[in-house]
């Protein structure tokens, strides 16, 4: 059973917005950090953005910052990511996953669970 389950990819124009969402399965995931990672063609995956398990607390990659807002929602099993102002160099698979601890990391590493992944493509 997959732990984490992505939804909300698809096609963006270029400036447009997309929200993915993170559900949880089989475990609520509520005192996790959560993150989203993606990994675009021909690359190696990379951090977007992070939330500390209360979501009180936010971190960001650079290329993203400004643009991406990660928030999770009351109950703190469900993580999104709002994209708006999109870019052709957002093309990517983004991935949810959590981390067994209350702080987010930037780290790939750090993360012990993981979605499928979901699809945003965003044309010129």
């Amino acid at each position: 059973q997959v732990p984490l389950v992505e939804s909300g990819g698809g096609l963006a124009q270029a400036g447009g917005s997309l929200r993915l969402s993170c559900a949880a399965s089989g475990r609520t995931f509520s005192t996790y950090a959560r993150g989203w990672l993606r990994q675009a063609p021909g690359k190696e995956r990379e951090f977007v953005a992070g939330v500390n398990w209360s979501g009180s607390s936010t971190v960001y990659a650079d290329s993203v910052k400004g643009r991406f807002t990660i928030s999770r929602d009351n109950a703190k099993t469900t993580v999104y990511l709002q994209m708006n102002s999109l870019k052709p160099e957002d093309t990517a698979v983004y991935y949810c996953a959590a981390r067994s601890t209350i702080h987010y990391s930037t780290r790939l590493m750090d993360y012990d669970y993981w979605g499928q992944g979901t699809q945003v493509t965003v044309s010129s």
